[in-house]
């Protein structure tokens, strides 16, 4: 190297810049992997203005066809309402704190006997419990329910309810009024989205056979004070509802197509059928001819000598086979998903099950069911009480004056059905021992069983009078537990048996408590 080369500038080599790449979401990414990933900027009310009638019209022929969405209602209905309905009870006090017996039962029992069969609805097919299952099984099947309040003499208490179908409430009815109010899919609203009236067919849009003379459609204005409107709004200004087995029809249709595929295919198996061939093309002796192809009828148990030149080429599909089952669980398992219950309610599947997880699904149901009966009692229930309260105050025989309306209204409490534990008896030393260290009260055990505390005092007052009428003993004692008998022990006796004494009596102690409380 020569001495200049020390003083010549060497050449300085660039920095590589990296490109500045904008922090992002992998899921907003756009790529071939989320090519066929259909995104939307509609509103609510957008999504819902062309697809609900489609779904709507779906989730009824799964219903009526498909038996694990049939099985799914059957859960909610039998879960959520149950045999008995929602039950309600007054708790209504004097003004000196004590509670209006008198009063609470007067209106209890005005309640019940307008809710039996005849005097509900208006066309007297339905219980107050019937009309509690409707309204679940439509809600989630069409995705909302509409009943409305009918007001007048004929009624029993000046009211009564009628449904109407979701159909009649027009979705091709949209527009902006002249004073400011909008309709969205035959729901007219305020500038708060708040419901003012319902524009209502006259007609059932499907019953055109039934009708004299078809025409223009006719609307029936409803005022929204009127109607109740059930549905479980999705996102901020949705109007109508989406039917519950919306994310799920996909995967329901698809496998009933499996399952179709899967028979037939099984169905082909076991027929065991096959093929003529002959080198020489020469057709054989048929029993019958399906168009220009001969057949042959073949009975199980005999053997049939064939032509000469011909031989026989069996088809054997080799179906059903071992992957049916467990892609058929696979897919079930994500409808039960959708659905929010579990794989071994809807399947009706307990085989290869734990009791642990046995116990856990039933858990994770009964807090679903849970959820659902306080919707259905805030939407449904109460509303309903609270306009049957008011006309009956009014224009019923109450004998007390619509003054009263805020005492009862205020007052009223409401109970859905209740479910055993799956070890009652567990269940039953938990709330002895919860009653005894005074974490639980009376009123709260008894809820857990579908009761009051009131109603069970009640009950056990009764039957002790029963039992007093009949001369039988009434041996159970709930809030008078029976001492248990000393052991003294005798001072001649060694210490073994003198332990043995005391640990019968802490037995006898124990088994009178639990006798003692096992009726509460």
């Amino acid at each position: 190297m020569a001495i200049s080369d020390i003083f010549k500038r060497k050449k300085v080599q660039k920095r590589r810049v990296m490109p500045i790449v904008p922090r992002s979401y992998v899921a907003a990414g756009v790529n071939r992997l989320f090519a066929d990933f259909g995104v939307s900027d509609s509103s609510a009310d957008g999504e819902l203005r062309t697809s609900l009638p489609i779904m709507r019209s779906r989730s009824r022929e799964l219903s009526r066809n498909n038996s694990y969405v049939k099985r799914y209602l059957g859960l909610l209905t039998k879960n959520v309402v149950g045999k008995k309905g929602i039950t309600y009870q007054s708790k209504a006090l004097n003004s000196d704190g004590t509670m209006d017996t008198g009063g609470n039962d007067l209106v209890e029992s005005a309640f019940r006997s307008w809710g039996r069969l005849g005097n509900c609805t208006v066309d007297g097919k339905m219980t107050f419990c019937d009309v509690q299952k409707m309204a679940v099984e439509c809600e989630a099947r069409d995705g909302e329910v509409f009943i409305l309040k009918h007001f007048g003499p004929q009624f029993k208490d000046g009211v009564a309810l009628q449904f109407i179908d979701a159909d009649r409430i027009d979705h091709d009815v949209n527009r902006r009024l002249e004073n400011g109010n909008e309709i969205r899919m035959g729901v007219e609203l305020d500038a708060f989205k708040k419901p003012v009236r319902y524009h209502v067919l006259q007609d059932h849009p499907g019953d055109a056979g039934f009708q004299a003379k078809a025409g223009q459609k006719k609307y029936i204005q409803v005022p929204a004070e009127r109607m109740i409107h059930i549905f479980k709004a999705e996102r901020p200004g949705q109007t109508r509802g989406v039917p519950r087995t919306a994310p799920t029809m996909s995967a329901i249709k698809q496998l009933d197509g499996f399952k179709e595929a899967a028979i037939v295919a099984a169905r082909v198996g076991a027929s065991k059928m096959g093929f003529f061939t002959s080198n020489s093309g020469d057709d054989f002796n048929a029993d019958e001819y399906d168009g220009q192809t001969p057949v042959m009828n073949a009975e199980s148990g005999t053997f049939t000598q064939l032509p000469a030149g011909m031989d026989f080429k069996s088809f054997d599909p080799g179906y059903p086979t071992g992957e049916f089952d467990p892609f058929h669980k696979a897919v079930l398992k994500s409808i039960a998903s959708g659905l929010e219950i579990g794989y071994t309610s809807l399947a009706n599947d307990a085989e290869a099950t734990s009791y642990s997880s046995i116990r856990q699904v039933a858990l994770d149901d009964r807090d679903f069911y849970s959820d659902q009966q306080e919707f259905f009692i805030e939407h449904l229930v109460r509303p309903i009480f609270e306009c049957w309260l008011e006309y009956y105050l009014s224009f019923g025989n109450s004998p007390m004056p619509l003054s009263r309306f805020e005492k009862f209204a205020n007052a009223a409490e409401f109970r859905g059905r209740s479910w055993n534990w799956v070890d009652p008896l567990k269940e039953m030393n938990a709330a002895v021992t919860g009653l005894h260290s005074g974490i639980q009260s009376l009123q709260h055990v008894a809820a857990q069983y579908g009761m009051d505390a009131e109603e069970l005092l009640s009950q056990i007052k009764k039957d002790k009078e029963l039992m007093v009428q009949f001369g039988v003993d009434y041996a159970l004692e709930p809030y008078n537990v029976p001492k248990a008998p000393e052991v003294v022990p005798d001072e001649d006796e060694d210490d073994a048996e003198d332990k043995s004494n005391a640990d019968n009596s802490e037995d006898e102690l124990n088994r009178a408590i639990i006798t003692a409380l096992t009726v509460v």
